[in-house]
C-alpha cells in the first residue's frame, strides 16, 4: 500500500483514520475480485468488469448504474482483439494517492491525483487497465506485442438508458477545426451517421458523464457516433494514404489538405505500448465539472525537464480587429508600424506578449520577408519593452520548411509560435502536433495550437504547449450568430474540461442579442467593400460579460482580441482586465449550471478574482465572500450597467471594503456578467 505524501503532515489520530480509510477501500476491492470490480477511494463510484466472449464495464454512481454493460476492444493485425472469448490471466490492483504540482497552474498550484486501478492480463499479450477515481473512471489498453502492428479498429461502446439526453458537438466530418456548438438533446435522436468531435457530455440518471481522452500519441482521435437508441459508439480517422492539393496563390493551398483517400487501418505503431485513456468524467452536480483535471492527471508526465522559461500570460491580438487603429499618424495595417504600436500598447499595460499573425511573412515561405514588415526590428523594440513576440505560421508551410522554420523562429528571437489550420487528429497529423512540441521545446519555444483538436494529454507531457483553439471563440462572431450568450456558459462544462481553449476574449464593441448584433468580418470582401472594412467586430454580449470571461475561461496564453485603440480608449476596462492573470492557484466555483450561468473564483497568490456571466436571461447571483482570508480586501467590481439591456457596452464600476462575511448580489442583464478583484488591505 502506498501512504499518501499528505498523510505525513496530519496528526497521529488523523493518520490513522486516513490509513483505515485506503485500507477498508481496499478490502472492499478485494472482497469483489472474483466478479472484477473496482472502487473510487471514496467508495461511490464502483466499476464491474465482465469476460466472458467479449470484454464490458459498466459503471455505477452512488449505488446507480449510469452506464450499463459497454462493450471494448481493440484489433491488431486483424487477428488479435477481445471479442473471441479472452481469458483472464491475472488480475493486478493498486491505490495511489499523490500531489501532482502542474507546470503551468490552469486551475490550481496543485492536484491531488487519488485513485484505485485494476489491470486485466490476458492470454494475448494484452492488457486493460481500469482506474477508478472519486470524480471519474477511465481505461486504456497495455500491449506487450513484438515489432510494429496496425492497429485496425477500436471498438469504444457507451450505452445509457434510454432516456438520457447530451450535449453533442455534431460535426460533418473528420476535417474539421473542432469549433461547434453543444446541442442538448436527446440520446435517442443521435443516429449512425451523427458524427461528433470530443468532448461531449452526457446528462443520464441525474448524473453528468463527460467523454473524452488523454496520453493521445502516435494514434488517432476518438469521435463519436450513435445508433438512434441507447448508446454511443466511438469511432476514429484512418490513416490518411491521399491528399488533395489545391491550386493557386494566398490562402488556401497553403493550409488546407483535405484527405481525399483513407487506408482501412487506424495506425501503424509499436507493438508493445500504451495505448490512449477512454474517460469518463462524472459529476453530480454541473459545477463539480469545472474542477474536473483528469485529462491531465492522465497524460504523459513532463519530458523536457527545466520548465523555468515557460512564461503564461496575455498577448495583444491583431487578427480579431483587421488590425485597425485610429488616432495614429501611420497608415494602419500589417506592417512595422503599426505592429510598434501594439508592442508599445502592450507595454504600457503590462500585457506580456504580441502575436504577429497572418501576413508577417509571404505565404508560402517563412524563410521569405516582406518590405513593409521588419520583423527583427519589431523583436528587439518588443525586448527593449519587456515584451515578447509570438509568430504565426500555416501547418502545411511549417510542415514543409520545417527544420529551417523552426531555427528561424529561435533565430529570430521569438519566444512563441502560433501554428494554424490542422483540421485533423489521425495518427499522422497527432505525430505532427508531437513533433512540433518536442523540436520548440528544444528552442525554447511556446506552442499555441489553432485549428486544432481539443487538448489530450499532450500538454502535461510537453508543458511550453501553453493552449490551443479547439474552440468556437469569440472571432465566429465576425460571421455568424453562433457564438451565443448560451454558448458562452456552455463551454466551461464541456470544452475546458478538456484543458485550456483559446477563446480570445474582450471585445469593447457590444451588442445586445439579435436585435443590434450583426456579424462584421473587416478581413472579408475586397478593397472595395467599404461599408463592411470599416465596420468592427462585435460581441452578442455586454461589455462586462467579456471582461468576466479573463477569470471564467482558461487559456495561459490568454489574448486580449480588440484593437490597441479601443482598449485605450476604454482604458478603465482595459486596465482591469489586463491585471487578471492567466493561471492560478485555486478555483471555487460559486455557481453554475450549463448552458445558463457561471460564477466561478480564482485565487492567485494572495489576490482573488471573480468572474460571472448569463446567458440570455437577466438574473440575479448570490456571490458569498466566505472564500476569503482574515482581514478586509479592497473590492473593485464591474457589473452591467442600468441600461445594459439596450445599450450593451453600459457598465458600472464599483469599489468596496469586504470581509469573508461579505454577501455580494450580483444582477447580470440578459447576456451580461459580473467580475470583480479582491485585494487584501
Amino acid at each position: 500500500m502506498n501512504i499518501p505524501i499528505e498523510f505525513l503532515n496530519r496528526s497521529a489520530g488523523q493518520l490513522f483514520f486516513s490509513c483505515l480509510l485506503v485500507f477498508l477501500s481496499h478490502l472492499a476491492v478485494a472482497d469483489n475480485e472474483d466478479e472484477l470490480s473496482l472502487i473510487s477511494p471514496d467508495g461511490t463510484i464502483r466499476i464491474v468488469v465482465e469476460v466472458n466472449k467479449v470484454v464490458s464495464y459498466s459503471v455505477a454512481v452512488d449505488g446507480k448504474q449510469v452506464l450499463k454493460p459497454s462493450k471494448l476492444s481493440l484489433q491488431i493485425d486483424k487477428k488479435l482483439d477481445l471479442q473471441h472469448s479472452p481469458k483472464v490471466l491475472e488480475v493486478k490492483r493498486r491505490n495511489v494517492d499523490q500531489i501532482l504540482q502542474p507546470e503551468v497552474r490552469v486551475k490550481s498550484a496543485t492536484i491531488r491525483d487519488h485513485f484505485n486501478e485494476m489491470t486485466l492480463v490476458f492470454d494475448n499479450q494484452y492488457s486493460v487497465v481500469f482506474r477508478a477515481y472519486d470524480n471519474g473512471v477511465a481505461y486504456r489498453y497495455v500491449t506487450t506485442l513484438p515489432g510494429e502492428v496496425t492497429v485496425n479498429s477500436e471498438l469504444v461502446e457507451l450505452v445509457f438508458s434510454q432516456d438520457s439526453h447530451v450535449y453533442y458537438p455534431e460535426e460533418e466530418d473528420f476535417y474539421s477545426h473542432n469549433e461547434r456548438a453543444y446541442i442538448y438533446q436527446p440520446l435517442a435522436d443521435i443516429g449512425k451517421k451523427k458524427l461528433a468531435s470530443t468532448p461531449a457530455l452526457v446528462s443520464t440518471a441525474g448524473i453528468k458523464l463527460l467523454i473524452t481522452e488523454s496520453s493521445l500519441q502516435d494514434y488517432a482521435g476518438l469521435w463519436l457516433l450513435g445508433n438512434g437508441k441507447d448508446r454511443l459508439v466511438g469511432t476514429l480517422p484512418t490513416f490518411p494514404l491521399q491528399k488533395q492539393t489545391l491550386q493557386g496563390e494566398g490562402p488556401g493551398p497553403d493550409r488546407n489538405e483535405p484527405i481525399t483517400k483513407r487506408a482501412n487501418y487506424l495506425a501503424k505503431t509499436s507493438g508493445n505500448r500504451k495505448y490512449p485513456w477512454r474517460i469518463l468524467a462524472i459529476a453530480r452536480q454541473d459545477g463539480d465539472l469545472i474542477n474536473n483535471q483528469l485529462s491531465y492527471q492522465l497524460a504523459v508526465p513532463n519530458r523536457i525537464g527545466d520548465t523555468s522559461w515557460i512564461k503564461p500570460g496575455k498577448v495583444a491580438w491583431d487578427w480579431y480587429n483587421a488590425n485597425n487603429l485610429y488616432g495614429v499618424d501611420f497608415k494602419a495595417g500589417v506592417n512595422t508600424e503599426t505592429y510598434m504600436y501594439y508592442i508599445d500598447f502592450a507595454a504600457d499595460y503590462g500585457i506580456e506578449y504580441v502575436i504577429l499573425d497572418e501576413g508577417w511573412y509571404p505565404l508560402g515561405d517563412l524563410l521569405g520577408s516582406l518590405p513593409n514588415m521588419d520583423v527583427p526590428a519589431l523583436i528587439a523594440h518588443a525586448k527593449s519593452k519587456g515584451v515578447e513576440i509570438i509568430l504565426w505560421t500555416s501547418w502545411m508551410t511549417l510542415r514543409d520548411q520545417f527544420d529551417a522554420a523552426m531555427d528561424r523562429f529561435a533565430e529570430l528571437g521569438a519566444v512563441g509560435i502560433k501554428p494554424d489550420f490542422f483540421q485533423r487528429d489521425d495518427q499522422e497529423m497527432v505525430n505532427f502536433y508531437w513533433k512540433i512540441a518536442e523540436e520548440a521545446a528544444k528552442r525554447k519555444l511556446l506552442v499555441d495550437f489553432h485549428g486544432s483538436y481539443k487538448p489530450a494529454g499532450l500538454r502535461r507531457t510537453y508543458p511550453n504547449v501553453i493552449s490551443r483553439e479547439g474552440v468556437r471563440g469569440l472571432e465566429w462572431n465576425k460571421w455568424s450568430l453562433l457564438s451565443t450568450p448560451e454558448h458562452n456558459v456552455t463551454l466551461p462544462f464541456i470544452r475546458m474540461v478538456a484543458g485550456p481553449m483559446d477563446y480570445t476574449p474582450g471585445a469593447m464593441s457590444n451588442a445586445h442579442g439579435p436585435a443590434t448584433f450583426k456579424p462584421v468580418d473587416p478581413n472579408a470582401g475586397d478593397a472595395q467593400d467599404f461599408a463592411q472594412r470599416f465596420e468592427r467586430p462585435m460581441s452578442q454580449t455586454t461589455r462586462v460579460h467579456q471582461m468576466a470571461m479573463l477569470t471564467v475561461f482558461e487559456s495561459p496564453l490568454q489574448m486580449l482580441a480588440d484593437s490597441p485603440s479601443n482598449y485605450r480608449r476604454e482604458h478603465e476596462c482595459t486596465e482591469f482586465m489586463a491585471a487578471v492573470p492567466s493561471v492560478w492557484d485555486e478555483t471555487r466555483v460559486l455557481h453554475g449550471s450549463i448552458g445558463d450561468y457561471i460564477a466561478l473564483a480564482r485565487r492567485k497568490g494572495a489576490h482573488w478574482f471573480i468572474g460571472a456571466m448569463t446567458d440570455e436571461n437577466a438574473r440575479e447571483l448570490d456571490i458569498d465572500l466566505s472564500f476569503l482570508g482574515a482581514g478586509n480586501y479592497e473590492m473593485v467590481a464591474f457589473q452591467d450597467g442600468i441600461n445594459a439591456d439596450r445599450w450593451a457596452e453600459d457598465y458600472k464600476k464599483v469599489t468596496l471594503d469586504v470581509t469573508a462575511k461579505t454577501q455580494i448580489k450580483a444582477s447580470l442583464t440578459a447576456a451580461g456578467g459580473w467580475t470583480a478583484r479582491l485585494t487584501p488591505k
